[in-house]
């Protein structure tokens, strides 16, 4: 009994290590680690066989490169039937752009090389901008053809893509960008320079300043110089040598004209002028632009065509006189720009600087030239010099106007000033009126008031003395006479202030008061 529960300790010690030894080498050999910014290529070593004309296993159940990787985490495959790499993803730098090359799928027809399913094998057209990508694929330079620094794709050939690196094509300020259709169809018009959107050649439209992530091998950008550019027929421009226009005069004479001209390209006929002007080496991206092609084909033919045609009818004097060289490069700009519009090139400007001609006719006619010269400058002095004297009259009148006209503006500044003074003290007047004629008023109202009191107590004094009258009339009438009344108010006001009288004789003044007093009056005295 005893060895039998060992024997099963024994056993179920060694089933565990069996199933750890199990999950440990489970984890050791069949764990795929995908770490960050990478991808692992699966490679499938059992089922059946690849096909001769396959690169890529198109399943599972096939042998050989599967075209589906493992993007970053962790994953459990069998070494037995699989097998594995690890590589960073696909990195295109901030100033490249990727083109993707598909290496397996349907072959194309002849003469394509453009794939159009995500089955075909070709160039595919659309662009990698900057970024990371899981795509298997070899990353080389797009000029050189190499693979990029540190890659190891090359030597194992476990890639389904080839990714080449770019320059983005960068269209600066003041240029246009003319498009090369490369793989588009036929035109219907192979006679015409330009061709529809669409179809292979060059393109009618161009593009605007600005950075393009554009197939090389589906278009072509060549930028074209917009801005308005000069040159010297004496200096030497790229893609042009320099040369002075020289020609015979009608007399005979070596002439030799130096200019500056200053051009453009016409926008409208931008895409025409290139096809017409462009050379191949131009095309390169480190080649020239067609500046030099412009000068040495359009502008150079026209300007010695009319000094050979025009400048030949002419004398040698001519061409020193100023009014007749004058006029000799008015209509050497007029013709110029008439020919150039006409090429698809704008002229600006077109000036002669010099003109050269023999030394033993020159000097005769310089001096000529400078006597007439000086005569008008004579003549322009005296000119000069009436003209001033005319300013001075003109100014002393404008003075004298400008005094008239600021006694004028004074005059009327008095005017009106002492009109508003009137107007001011009238208004002062009528305001004082106004005032008088309402003290006026009160004064007459007052008065009017006080005659009114005066009257009223006149008329209380009157009825007063009327009654007192009526009073006096009736106490006469009763006493019979107005001594006796009299007497009666003498009595009346002297009785009650005396008790007793006292005199020594009857003839004392006093007594005299009495005197009659006792004697009936007669009524009606």
């Amino acid at each position: 009994m005893k060895n039998r529960i060992v024997f099963k300790v024994i056993a179920g010690n060694t089933i565990a290590v069996f199933l750890v030894s199990c999950l440990l080498l489970f984890w050791a050999f069949c764990r795929i680690e995908v770490p960050k910014e990478n991808f692992a290529v699966l490679i499938k070593r059992t089922g059946a066989p690849l096909s001769n004309d396959a690169e890529v296993s198109p399943s599972a159940e096939v042998q050989g490169l599967q075209e589906k990787v493992l993007t970053e985490g962790r994953y459990f495959f069998n070494p037995y039937n699989w097998d594995w790499r690890v590589y960073p993803m696909v990195q295109v730098p901030i100033d490249k752009m990727g083109v993707r090359i598909r290496l397996s799928g349907d072959d194309l027809p002849y003469s394509q090389f453009l794939a159009k399913g995500e089955s075909d094998k070709g160039i595919i057209l659309e662009t990698l901008k900057p970024g990371r990508y899981a795509i298997n694929a070899m990353v080389t330079d797009g000029a050189t053809g190499q693979e990029a620094v540190g890659g190891t794709r090359s030597l194992r050939k476990d890639y389904v893509e080839i990714v080449e690196l770019w320059d983005p094509k960068v269209i600066p300020a003041g240029y246009l960008g003319v498009v090369t259709n490369l793989a588009g169809q036929f035109s219907e018009n192979p006679n015409s320079l330009t061709v529809a959107e669409g179809e292979r050649g060059t393109q009618k439209e161009t593009l605007p300043p600005g950075t393009y992530y554009r197939n090389p091998y589906i278009e072509r950008i060549n930028a074209l110089d917009m801005r308005s550019l000069r040159f010297s027929l004496s200096e030497k421009v790229e893609g042009a040598e320099a040369e002075e226009l020289s020609f015979p005069s009608k007399d005979g004479f070596p002439i030799e004209l130096d200019g500056i001209i200053e051009f453009r390209l016409d926008p409208q006929g931008a895409p025409a002028t290139y096809v017409i002007y462009n050379e191949l080496e131009n095309d390169a991206p480190s080649s020239a632009n067609v500046v030099g092609e412009i000068i040495r084909k359009v502008i150079l033919p026209n300007a010695r065509s009319f000094c050979r045609i025009q400048g030949s009818n002419k004398v040698a004097r001519e061409f020193i006189g100023g009014e007749t060289r004058a006029k000799f490069q008015e209509d050497f700009q007029a013709a110029l720009t008439k020919e150039c519009k006409g090429q698809g090139v704008i002229i600006e400007q077109a000036l002669i600087t010099k003109v050269s001609v023999p030394e033993a006719i020159a000097e005769p006619l310089r001096n000529r030239e400078l006597a007439v010269q000086q005569r008008k400058q004579f003549t322009q002095e005296i000119l000069q010099q009436e003209q001033e004297a005319l300013l001075q009259m003109e100014k002393r009148l404008v003075d004298q106007k400008t005094k008239l006209i600021e006694a004028e503006q004074e005059v009327v500044k008095q005017t009106t000033a002492a009109t508003q003074d009137q107007l001011v003290a009238v208004e002062a007047a009528n305001q004082d009126k106004e005032v008088a004629e309402k003290k006026l008023s009160a004064a007459t109202d007052q008065a009017t008031a006080i005659k009114v009191a005066a009257e009223a107590k006149a008329a209380v004094i009157r009825f007063g003395n009327e009654a007192d009258a009526a009073g006096w009339k009736a106490a006469v009438k009763a006493l019979g006479s107005g001594e006796s009344l009299a007497d009666y108010t003498l009595y009346k006001k002297i009785a009650p202030n005396f008790e007793k009288i006292m005199t020594n004789t009857g003839d004392s003044p006093f007594m005299k008061l009495f005197e009659g007093k006792g004697e009936q009056h007669p009524k009606g005295n």
